[in-house]
């Protein structure tokens, strides 16, 4: 990840809806949530949460998947990975890999599904 990328990424966490559902994303792991589950379980309106969604994809923090008219969301865990990589690579006096344990710790396995979901904006 460079500079463009993780300034895109905290751009888009610096919202409070999308830094929400960002974390709810998170919370629902491989099953992911579809876009109005999303935008009820925020009390928000469908069409800002769907905005807000794509300005999340934008980042690389969440990945989508059509279900037929519905679209399901997964947050992107090596987007997540990526940036916290970015954060840390210039870590522990110079030694990056000293922070290699905590990068592999914060991951936890999680995300090997959810980084398998095609993206629709590849269609």
């Amino acid at each position: 990840m460079d500079n463009t990328s993780a300034l895109n990424a905290f751009s888009a966490l610096s919202q409070a809806s999308r830094l929400e559902a960002f974390r709810l994303l998170v919370q629902a792991g491989e099953a992911g949530m579809l876009a109005g589950e999303i935008a009820d379980a925020l009390d928000a309106r469908q069409n800002t949460m769907s905005s807000n969604l794509a300005i999340l994809l934008g980042a690389g923090l969440v990945r989508n998947m059509r279900e037929g008219r519905a679209i399901r969301y997964f947050a992107n865990m090596d987007g997540l990975s990526g940036l916290l990589s970015f954060l840390l690579q210039d870590c522990c006096g110079g030694r990056p890999d000293l922070c290699d344990p905590l990068i592999a710790g914060l991951s936890g396995g999680c995300g090997t599904q959810i980084t398998q979901n095609k993206d629709i904006s590849d269609d």
